[in-house]
């Protein structure tokens, strides 16, 4: 009676995404049935798929039904580690290859033939899997330690091609680059990610994979040390990069420092179409309001925005009135001849040498105390105290780098030829930040006698101060 068997091919990575390897291993497997007179009735394959993962194979999960529903009796590979690599796969093939009394042979064209029925093949099968299993334990402490010495002489340690540079991470895509620029200086003007994102996918630009792009997608990519010709390794910077920077290493740390602030608050689209939600603030109890839908007992239609307390529903005011005050203002204050002095941030630091050398002695501080550590020193909680500190210290300094080279959100609009028409095609997040920087607007009780819900708008029921004398 011919032995109906199965091939099972597999290969942890396929570079060209061809599936080569595991053709190769399927005809050498046919090769060795047709020597053994053996019938090949299923052929099971997964590319570009590790067994070392534990990730579930869909060709290995296939091939061990084949065998417990009886389709095959017989199992052809390449080698016993095209099977598996962990024990708990291997006592799982184990007891499917002589469940209910069968023996379903497995022969291996670089390893020869396993006899799963007796103690002594078993064990063999055993020793060939925890040789496997070692294999690759010590490529990946070798990879790691490759890795790492890779990043303090500040090469590429490879993966998909980063966005903004070259198949061979060096060569900067000029192209790309410019984008990341633009999107750094924006977002450090106050726009969104969501908002930057939405745009560039309206103008066709694509990220590295031609995906479009996402809020989350595109963070990543601003605050990545690469831009700046960074190498990190664990979390930690360790070298200066052997390609170019795209952008200055201190416009890398404002922007990385703003985009993972965790008291830094995102906007749903939504809000995003009104200038005060989050900003202006409630004359009653001083809580920032919010933007809502008004409803037909306030007096107006449904559609329209209004801005309320986020505390209470004791304030409410229609929403576009009290942007175009507010809005007439920013204007007329941007368009006056001394203009130009806002672009400069208050308090703005023009030589950060000195907070470079304070951050580069912390972050050795950091280093020295995990040395401490190691050599037995310091105990963990002494380490976790003195990390907790320095982490302070460092997030303050860093901090202050962000705010000594952020791009004023004014840029763009103060000196253009119609700074009406500018502020007006500016982006919300963009003209939000502005508002942010000048002004500080409450919005007070209406006057008596107006009608619920302020339809009969008094610009007296919003107050307007300026920040930082900025109004002179």
């Amino acid at each position: 009676m011919t032995v109906r068997a199965a091939i099972y091919a597999r290969i942890s990575r396929d570079r060209v995404g061809a599936g080569l390897g595991v053709e190769r291993q399927e005809q050498d497997c046919r090769d060795l049935a047709e020597r053994l007179g053996w019938s090949v009735v299923a052929v099971h394959a997964d590319n570009d798929m590790s067994a070392y993962s534990g990730k579930p194979r869909p060709g290995y999960r296939a091939l061990l039904d084949d065998i417990k529903t009886g389709r095959v009796g017989a199992v052809l590979a390449w080698h016993t580690d095209r099977l598996h690599r962990s024990p708990v796969e291997l006592e799982d093939y184990i007891s499917s290859c002589t469940a209910q009394g069968r023996e379903v042979p497995t022969h291996c064209v670089k390893a020869g033939a396993l006899d799963l029925a007796t103690p002594s093949g078993r064990l063999v099968a055993r020793q060939l899997g925890a040789v496997a299993r070692y294999e690759v334990e010590h490529m990946i402490e070798r990879q790691k330690a490759a890795k790492a010495q890779a990043a303090a002489a500040g090469k590429w340690r490879g993966g998909p091609r980063p966005y903004g540079y070259g198949p061979d991470g060096i060569q900067v895509v000029e192209a790309e680059a410019a984008v990341i620029r633009e999107a750094t200086e924006r977002i450090l003007a106050g726009e969104s990610l969501r908002a930057l994102a939405a745009e560039l996918n309206e103008r066709g630009i694509p990220t590295s994979t031609g995906a479009a792009w996402k809020g989350p997608a595109l963070k990543d990519v601003l605050i990545r040390a690469r831009n700046a010709a960074l190498v990190e390794h664990d979390g930690r910077e360790v070298a200066t990069a052997e390609w170019p920077p795209i952008v200055d290493v201190d416009v890398w740390r404002a922007v990385r420092a703003l985009l993972t602030d965790p008291a830094r608050l995102t906007q749903r689209d939504q809000t995003e179409r009104w200038l005060g939600t989050g900003i202006y603030l409630c004359g009653v109890c001083g809580d920032g309001t919010t933007v809502r839908s008004s409803s037909n007992r306030a007096g107006y239609d449904t559609s329209v925005g209004a801005y309320r307390c986020r505390a209470s529903g004791h304030l409410k005011r229609k929403a576009d009135p009290v942007d175009r005050l507010v809005e007439r203002v920013i204007v007329e204050r941007l368009s006056r001849p001394d203009a130009a002095t806002l672009l400069v941030p208050d308090g703005a630091v023009t030589d950060t040498a000195a907070m470079h050398t304070r951050a580069s002695a912390l972050r050795a501080r950091l280093d020295e105390l995990g040395t401490l550590y190691g050599s037995g020193v310091i105990d963990a909680s002494q380490l976790a105290a003195g990390t907790a500190e320095i982490r302070r210290q460092l997030d303050d300094v860093e901090g202050e780098l962000a705010r000594a080279v952020s791009a004023s959100p004014m840029a763009g609009i103060v000196g253009t030829d119609d700074v009406a028409a500018a502020w007006a095609a500016a982006p919300i997040g963009r003209r939000k930040a502005i508002v942010r920087t000048l002004v500080t607007v409450t919005l007070l009780r209406g006057q008596k006698g107006q009608a619920a819900g302020g339809v009969r708008f008094d610009p007296r029921s919003v107050e307007i101060a300026w920040r930082n004398d900025h109004r002179l």
